[in-house]
């Protein structure tokens, strides 16, 4: 059987499924097959209002109280049951998703990483005492600093990484003492379903955190604009990101929107390192990814061998059913998005560009694609593809490339590949991104770094750490010793 037909969840509101009363049906299905998986029921927007009713209640009387070795231990037990059911989970995201259980597997991994990482942070949530008397007028005074829980943190997921992306919001606001509105990706919701029934095992009091079903068009204004919500952490694209910014008004905002990462290979890399990587950043999870390798500019005089290669690891993979363990490959969320993903690749061949390999599509699966004699006003380049589409673009000297990669509206992660490290760091520098790595690529991403993007590609900083500190408020504490 291939098929969660059992699961069955309508939001999760106080500890209880919500479910009747005339909500919408909604069949989850899986990208490779289109078979139902799943089924929900989508919140009302009364539903909405008492699940924040809820969750303002629990912290108050509940979150903000909690010693910081209890929700620690919530955590670390977490962390512990999901390593436990890890097969389960791997399989859940694969049958949604259309997630490789390759990629599934490394997301649960990372998602037990999170957890802990939040348990560690708990434990240390530190402000600082202050030296009055480097002013004039304060000696014989003490300052220092002590950070609080914010209260009721609304979180909007999207649907590439349904565990570890739900992690990267509600673990670091559990460590910090708050509660939790999550509404996941209308697409993936079955996850985040299974996740919480782990948080309600490992002693989360309920209403700590509430699931609230459906789509973020029916959901979302009133989410963000109840003035219960103390914080708005989002992930997905950037229309819809800005948007929640502007009507967020005074609230704490985190944006983790879209890019279309840059990838640099000068003649001095070692090609045989930096090909495996660039075709597997712009491919994992079929390119859905906000730090996908979908730029890569390749110095002049090694472009063509750069290509031959690049097309070479492009046929050793394998394309087919997520299920499968041999499969690199899996198929974009939804048909319609393989269809408008195709329609790019045809219309940049139509402005000039060539396939050098892929560009077909069947269903919902796109055959990974490598296109050349591109510019920067062709979709695939100027705008995120979302989908297994790599351009590789020449380039002659430094100067040049830095002014190309931060020719965008975008800027999240670049890779740059040289064996000159001074170079290295210039481009590192120069470049107009939230995050540079260096000899790797774009698409890395571990779970305690700063990650957040300039321009359009978002506003704030995740990473554990990070996260945990927007989700609580710096407050000064001044005494007068005399």
């Amino acid at each position: 059987m291939t098929t969660l037909t059992e699961l069955f969840f309508g939001s999760i509101i106080d500890g209880k499924n919500i479910k009747g009363n005339g909500r919408l049906n909604r069949e989850i299905r899986n990208p490779y097959n289109n078979e139902v998986v799943g089924k929900i029921e989508h919140a009302t927007k009364e539903d909405v209002d008492h699940a924040i009713g809820v969750a303002e209640k629990v912290y108050k009387e509940t979150m903000k109280n909690m010693p910081a070795y209890q929700r620690a231990e919530i955590l670390r037990k977490v962390a512990d049951l999901l390593e436990i059911q890890a097969e389960n989970f791997i399989r859940t995201i694969a049958l949604e998703a259309g997630k490789p259980i390759r990629e599934g597997r490394a997301e649960v991994d990372r998602a037990i990483q999170v957890l802990r990482f939040a348990a560690e942070g708990a434990k240390n949530i530190y402000g600082e005492q202050i030296p009055l008397d480097s002013a004039s007028g304060g000696e014989n005074q003490l300052g220092i600093s002590r950070r609080y829980p914010i209260g009721v943190v609304v979180a909007i997921t999207p649907f590439n990484f349904p565990l570890n992306l739900v992690l990267h919001k509600i673990a670091p606001a559990i460590a910090a003492g708050n509660t939790v509105v999550l509404k996941p990706a209308g697409q993936t919701p079955l996850t985040a379903a299974l996740l919480y029934k782990l948080l309600e095992k490992a002693g989360l009091p309920k209403g700590a955190l509430n699931i609230v079903m459906g789509s973020g068009s029916e959901l979302g204004d009133s989410l963000i604009t109840d003035s219960r919500v103390k914080k708005i952490t989002f992930t997905g694209s950037g229309p819809v990101g800005w948007k929640i910014k502007e009507k967020a008004l005074t609230k704490k905002v985190t944006l983790e929107l879209g890019s279309n990462a840059p990838n640099i290979i000068f003649d001095d890399a070692n090609l045989d390192d930096c090909v495996p990587s660039l075709i597997r950043g712009g491919v994992t999870f079929a390119g859905q990814a906000c730090v996908s390798v979908q730029r890569i500019y390749a110095q002049r005089n090694i472009f063509p061998l750069l290509v031959e290669k690049l097309v070479e690891e492009v046929k050793n993979l394998k394309v087919g059913d997520p299920l499968e363990s041999s499969t690199d490959v899996g198929p974009l969320i939804s048909e319609s998005e393989a269809g408008r993903a195709e329609a790019w690749i045809q219309e940049a061949v139509e402005q000039g560009a060539k396939v050098v390999i892929g560009g077909k599509r069947n269903n919902a699966l796109i055959e990974p694609t490598i296109l050349v004699d591109v510019n920067h006003q062709m979709k695939v380049v100027c705008d995120e593809v979302f989908a297994p589409i790599m351009t590789v673009i020449p380039f002659d000297t430094e100067e040049e490339v830095i002014d190309l990669a931060n020719d965008s509206d975008y800027g999240l992660q670049a890779g740059v590949f040289t064996k000159d490290i001074s170079r290295g760091f210039r481009l590192a520098d120069a470049l107009e991104t939230g995050g540079v790595w260096i000899n790797q690529v774009s698409l890395m991403r571990y779970d305690h770094i700063p990650y957040g993007g300039v321009k359009l590609s978002g506003v704030g900083k995740e990473g554990v750490k990070y996260a945990i500190e927007d989700m609580t408020e710096l407050k000064f504490i001044g005494i007068n010793l005399k």
